[in-house]
């Protein structure tokens, strides 16, 4: 027993372990949100696209308004780092 750690740096040692634990814990909660999350808009997706399809023309018609507009604004497509950087 003369090696065995005395009570409070065994408690001490509990205490890391328990902290390391919740972070660990909050880190995988976290990671399943994210995961929820767009599995949620995966379906979202899906369901819309199924349920109407015009909704993906209407979509892809919406993208290519949208790089006009950018591209209007901030400069020709040949300079694509320039757009990249503009807000």
């Amino acid at each position: 027993m003369a090696n065995s750690p005395s009570l409070p740096e065994r408690l001490k040692e509990s205490d890391d372990d328990v902290f390391e634990l919740i972070e660990d814990l909050e880190r995988m909660i976290e990671d399943v949100e994210n995961i929820s999350v767009l599995l949620s808009w995966m379906s979202y997706d899906i369901v819309t696209l199924r349920a109407n399809p015009e909704v993906g023309a209407s979509m892809r018609h919406l993208e290519e308004a949208y790089r006009s507009c950018r591209a209007s604004v901030c400069g020709s497509r040949q300079h694509k780092t320039e757009m990249d950087n503009c807000s």
